[in-house]
C-alpha cells in the first residue's frame, strides 16, 4: 500500500442501523439497480475488477472499478481519479449496521473538474448525511 501523501485529509464516514436484514441492505450498495435507488444511476456489478460509470447528473459520467467484495458484508470501489467508496454492513439479525466510508481526500488536489478537495469534502460531507438518511429510508421503506 502507498504510503500516505502529504496532505491527506480526514474520510467522511457515516455510520447508521438501518431496520432492514443485512440482505436487503446488500443489494442496495451492492446492485446497480438498489444504488441507483438512492444515489446515482449506475451499472455497478458485484465483481472485483468490474469497470462501472457513476452518472453524477452535471458533472458527466465518473469511472469506478470494483475493488474489494465481501458479500455481504463489504464492496468497495474507486471512484473517479482519487477516491474510494467503501460500504462495511454488519448484521444484527433483523437490523444492519453500516458504515459508508469515502476515503481519498487531499488539501493539495483538484478533483476532475479543478475544484479543490477541501472545499468538494465539505458539500460531499453534507452530502453523504442526507444521502445516509435516504439509504436508510430506502432499505426500511
Amino acid at each position: 500500500m502507498e504510503h500516505e501523501k502529504q496532505g491527506a485529509l480526514p474520510d467522511i464516514r457515516y455510520t447508521g442501523v438501518f431496520k432492514a436484514p443485512i440482505q436487503k441492505v446488500w443489494k442496495a450498495v451492492a446492485t446497480a439497480e438498489g444504488l441507483s435507488a438512492w444515489f446515482m444511476p449506475n451499472d455497478l456489478e458485484p465483481v472485483v475488477g468490474h469497470e462501472f460509470q457513476l452518472n453524477a447528473g452535471p458533472y458527466g459520467m465518473s469511472p469506478c472499478k470494483v475493488t474489494e467484495v465481501d458479500e455481504p458484508r463489504k464492496i468497495a470501489f474507486r471512484w473517479g481519479k482519487d477516491w474510494t467508496l467503501t460500504f462495511e454492513l454488519k448484521d444484527l439479525a433483523d437490523q444492519t449496521e453500516i458504515t459508508i466510508i469515502h476515503s481519498g481526500w487531499n488539501e493539495h488536489t483538484l478533483t476532475e473538474f479543478g475544484q479543490p478537495h477541501p472545499i468538494v469534502r465539505g458539500v460531499m460531507d453534507k452530502g453523504w448525511a442526507g444521502l445516509h438518511q435516504k439509504l436508510g429510508a430506502y432499505v426500511e421503506g
